[in-house]
C-alpha cells in the first residue's frame, strides 16, 4: 500500500513535516511505502477553471502541481499537511486542492475511495478552518477520512514544538494507524 503526503509548509524541517513524518512513520511500520513531498516554497498558479484537463488527466498548467497529481494517483492514501494562514491552509496546498481537484472530478474521480487525511500545525488559532479545507477537498472527491484520538493538529508555532507536544504525537501516531486499518479493510 502506497501512502503519499505532501507538506504544505515553507519551513522543510518544521512542524508540519515532523507531523506529517510521524504519521507515515506508523504506516511504514506497518509495511506501507510511503513518500513525503515538499510542496512549500514552491512558486504555484492557481486553478484557473478553464476545463482543459478534461480528458487529458492532468493539468494545462504545467509545473510541479502535475507530478504531485500523478502521485496521488498513484497512491492508496493521500496525506495533507499545512500550517494556518490566516486561519487557512498554505497557497500551496490551496492550488493543489484546486487543481487537483478539478482534474480528478473531469477524468472520472481519481481518487474515487481513497484514503484521505490532514493535519495542521497552529500557533493559536485557526487549526480547524485548515482542517476543514483539506478534508472537504477529500470528502467532495469521494474520498474516505480517518480521524484519531483528537484534532490532527498540533499548538506548534516556533521549529521543534511539535517534537514537545505528548499528545499531539499520540495522535499522528494514531491516524497513521487508523490509515493502515481503513486501507486494510478496505482492501479485504
Amino acid at each position: 500500500m502506497k501512502i503519499f503526503a505532501v507538506n504544505g509548509s515553507p519551513r522543510h524541517g518544521g512542524n508540519t513535516n515532523d507531523m506529517l513524518t510521524e504519521v507515515l512513520a506508523a504506516c511504514a511500520d506497518a509495511g506501507c511505502e510511503t513518500e513525503l513531498y515538499q510542496a512549500g516554497k514552491r512558486v504555484v498558479r492557481g486553478c484557473m477553471h478553464c476545463n482543459g484537463c478534461a480528458g487529458r488527466n492532468k493539468c494545462v498548467i504545467d509545473d510541479w502541481v502535475n507530478e504531485v497529481y500523478e502521485k496521488m494517483t498513484a497512491a492508496d492514501a493521500i496525506i495533507l499537511g499545512s500550517p494556518t494562514y490566516f486561519f487557512d491552509v498554505t497557497p500551496e496546498i490551496k492550488a493543489i486542492i484546486d487543481r487537483c481537484g478539478f482534474v480528478s472530478r473531469r477524468n472520472n474521480f481519481m481518487f474515487s475511495r481513497k484514503v484521505g487525511a490532514a493535519v495542521s500545525a497552529v500557533r493559536r488559532a485557526g487549526g480547524i478552518p485548515a482542517l476543514d479545507t483539506m478534508q472537504r477537498f477529500f470528502l467532495i472527491s469521494d474520498m474516505i477520512v480517518p480521524g484519531s484520538r483528537y484534532l490532527n493538529m498540533s499548538l506548534s508555532s516556533d521549529p521543534g514544538d511539535f517534537s514537545k507536544d505528548k499528545e499531539g504525537i499520540k495522535t499522528m501516531r494514531r491516524l497513521g494507524e487508523n490509515i493502515v486499518w481503513l486501507l486494510n479493510q478496505r482492501n479485504s
